[in-house]
């Protein structure tokens, strides 16, 4: 591994505690807005108006504050309204609903004045500044004590970083070469868990966790990471196998195009853009769509050969039988491009007002690939821009990229985030940037690292986890994360900590020939399994790379049934093609059928004996084998 610049290294050490212009900007018009809103609540006190003009005021303060100017029975609706607020911003947070807390505040204020009777009351009149200067007082010492953690830990990090970079590239494991990839016997029973859900009819979702489809566990989200996973097999292991591996990653791609899975959208573009008229999908804003799901469609493109969502269209989102967005990966990826450029923030919001970096880095890989795909040199047309702003207004004063902000009011929420997240990313366009924060994440994951009774080095991680695909305690997802981003950076001792955390606490099982984990949602499944699958650099040259020119034009295996025949390598130098296969029932006879051959030449078939067959006038060829266990084929042009 080559060092990081160290340019990359002295940005890092030199770097100052400041907020970003555009979030000190929009911090002053939020403050601006609520000032003016207290000038305007106090009026009715100093110019004596009615008791509900004053009441209606004072709610202007603090969501049911009119309540406690009211006094009596009605003070009960304070700590009610409180409650709703909340439940309004929870509403806002997760689905981007910004009419909710707007509603709920100044519906309080006018149901105060409503209710106000001839007077209010002078102790819930005071009470409401007193409530007001508490929390300001309260926030403040909260923000000093977290900029004094997050500057004590920026000083830490300024210690170790250069030994810690140094470190890392020294234990880093080298690219593997294309020869030597072939996924074993147990790695294809864990690839067996996303191909059962991906060679479901279109539109069958049997394994999948239904929850909600505005947060994490949302539907997309499981599909998107199938499709990575799957893309990233591809390129590594198999990219001269098409048959059900194409067929399940184009499945993917048109249960996303389902309206069940996108019309998130119609809702959040109606109560958070007030736009109830076009609710397209490759709009404005919703870069979960158009990022994440733009990389899923790149990466099935390049990794595979197939150009056909390149088509003008392709990739049609139904709204009714009379309504349908046309898009495609072009459209797609205009989109993205088009939201970073006009975004003052660069970076550019999930849901209506809420920018989620890591959703953003989703967006920069989904150009990366776009870019390898046509050229387009979108990447380079905003990457500087791009890495400035995150820097600077999506960045605590430690140095580690925040996990959300709003964009309206350039309020900072709490969000979980991490440098090993978004390490990953960065590796496939700012890869020094990227191993400056895995060395970071690496050295501070040592504190975790412990070693069981047996003596086997696992990660530890406390309290009992969350699992963002369903919402419940476990840090299956956390393991499988740590254990894909270390492999993405050649660190197979981290990955292996992680991988021992994963089979003794997340419930491993084998069943029925598929190997999952019952203590998982299927997101943290499905990342578990693109874990097990990863190697040094693979997410980085499935995005920027892709397979070779001579696998892309050499012969493949075509078809092959599902799942009698397990694919563990496909690969070609251009006139031949090396299998490895494994029987996945009984079955032991099985039949294959190659393509991309030349027409009317004849083949050696290497299977444990040879034997000679000839390409049809299409370049095919069906051929019988035997399947004991690891079986490698061979198909080489005959002498």
């Amino acid at each position: 591994m080559a060092a990081v610049p160290n340019e990359v290294v002295q940005a890092f050490l030199a770097r100052e505690s400041s907020v970003g212009p555009v979030t000190s900007a929009r911090r002053r018009r939020t403050a601006l807005i609520y000032t003016v809103m207290c000038l305007v609540g106090i009026i009715p006190m100093l110019t004596g108006m009615t008791a509900s003009a004053k009441a209606a005021g004072l709610g202007l303060w603090i969501p049911g504050g009119g309540f406690l100017a009211v006094g009596g029975w009605a003070m009960l609706l304070f700590p009610l309204t409180v409650a709703l607020f909340g439940l309004a911003v929870f509403a806002w947070f997760g689905s981007g609903m910004v009419i909710a807390p707007i509603i709920v505040w100044f519906g309080s204020a006018v149901l105060a004045g409503g209710v106000a009777g001839d007077s209010i009351s002078s102790f819930g009149a005071l009470l409401v500044p007193a409530i007001v200067i508490a929390t300001g007082i309260y926030c403040y010492r909260a923000a000093r004590e977290r900029k004094a953690a997050e500057l004590a830990r920026l000083d830490a990090r300024k210690q170790f970083l250069p030994a810690a970079i140094a470190e890392a590239i020294e234990v880093a494991g080298p690219v593997p070469s294309g020869d030597a990839r072939e996924l074993s016997s147990e790695d294809l029973a864990a690839v067996r868990y996303l191909y059962d859900r991906a060679l479901q009819p279109v539109g069958e979702i049997n394994g999948y966790d239904k929850i909600d489809q505005f947060q994490t566990s949302a539907l997309r989200y499981q599909i998107n990471n199938i499709g990575y996973a799957l893309a990233m097999l591809q390129c590594h292991y198999a990219p001269n196998f098409h048959g059900y591996l194409h067929r399940a990653q184009r499945n993917l791609i048109d249960l996303y195009l389902e309206r069940k899975i996108w019309s998130y959208w119609i809702y959040e573009s109606a109560w958070g853009h007030l736009n109830v008229t076009n609710p397209d999908p490759a709009g404005k804003d919703n870069i979960m769509l158009t990022g994440w799901f733009g990389l899923h469609v790149g990466m099935y493109m390049l990794n595979s050969g197939d150009r056909r969502y390149g088509e003008p269209g392709s990739l049609p989102f139904r709204l009714s039988p009379h309504r349908v967005f046309h898009h495609d990966i072009h459209s797609l990826e205009q989109s993205v491009l088009r939201n970073f450029l006009d975004s003052e923030f660069c970076l550019y919001p999930c849901e209506p007002n809420w920018v989620y970096p890591i959703c953003n880095h989703f967006g920069m890989a989904s150009l990366a690939v776009y870019d390898r795909l046509y050229a387009k040199g979108y990447v380079h047309a905003t990457l500087d821009r791009w890495l400035k702003s995150l820097d600077t207004e999506f960045t605590d004063y430690s140095g580690s990229v925040i996990g959300l902000r709003s964009s309206l009011t350039g309020i900072r929420f709490p969000f979980p985030a991490g440098e090993a997240g978004f390490a990953i990313f960065e590796n496939c366009f700012a890869p020094e940037r990227a191993q400056r924060m895995w060395a970071i994440a690496r050295h501070e994951l040592k504190q975790v690292l412990k070693a069981d009774q047996a003596g086997n080095r696992k990660v530890s991680l406390p309290g009992r986890g969350f699992d963002f695909g369903n919402y419940r305690p476990g840090w299956a997802g956390a393991y499988a994360g740590i254990m894909d981003s270390a492999r993405e950076f050649g660190d197979e001792e981290t990955a292996a900590a992680a991988r021992e955390s994963l089979d003794q606490e997340c419930g491993r099982i084998m069943t029925g020939g598929v190997l999952r984990y019952a203590n998982g949602s299927n997101l943290a499944n499905v990342m578990a399994v693109r874990a097990r699958i990863h190697r040094r650099d693979d997410f980085r040259n499935a995005v920027i790379k892709g397979p070779s020119e001579e696998a892309l034009r050499g012969p493949v295996l075509a078809d092959a049934r599902y799942p009698d025949v397990l694919v563990a390598r496909a690969r070609s130098s251009g006139d031949d093609l090396d299998l490895v296969l494994y029987p996945g029932t009984d079955q032991v006879s099985q039949s294959l059928r190659i393509e991309r051959l030349n027409p009317g030449r004849r083949y050696l078939v290497r299977n444990g004996r040879e034997e000679n067959v000839t390409a049809d006038n299409a370049g095919a060829v069906s051929i019988l084998v035997d399947l004991h266990g690891r079986t490698r084929i061979q198909i080489l042009p005959a002498a």
